[in-house]
């Protein structure tokens, strides 16, 4: 069974930092593509970003490119992103996916 894990959310000033881990089980991730996804109040859930674990090529939405890095450690199998310069605007759940298995999500909330 695949399992994805998220962890690292949580409450940030606006300009600040965070990372988001992605902890992946029941799969190679070497084999997969793995994304970021957010869904912030009252929105649809959009894409942020995007690996190919195999090759290391990325993805980023607009609104994330030069702030947001995605970056994986297969050995551990777990993607991170790392989030710079954050915005009120990326407060959100992010959640990560692999397929069609989605994580449970991870809580970002930006205050300005």
């Amino acid at each position: 069974e695949v399992q994805l894990v998220e962890s690292g959310g949580g409450l940030v000033q606006a300009g600040g930092s965070l990372r988001l881990s992605c902890a992946a089980s029941g799969l190679n991730i070497d084999d997969y593509a793995i994304g970021w996804f957010r869904q912030a109040p009252g929105k649809e859930r959009e894409g942020v970003s995007c690996i190919s674990s195999s090759d290391g090529t990325t993805t980023y939405a607009d609104s994330v490119k030069g702030r947001f890095i995605i970056s994986s450690d297969n050995a551990k199998s777990t993607v991170y992103l790392q989030m710079n310069s954050l915005k009120p605007d990326d407060t959100a759940v992010y959640y990560c996916i692999v397929g069609t298995t989605w994580g449970q999500g991870t809580q970002v909330t930006v205050s300005s």
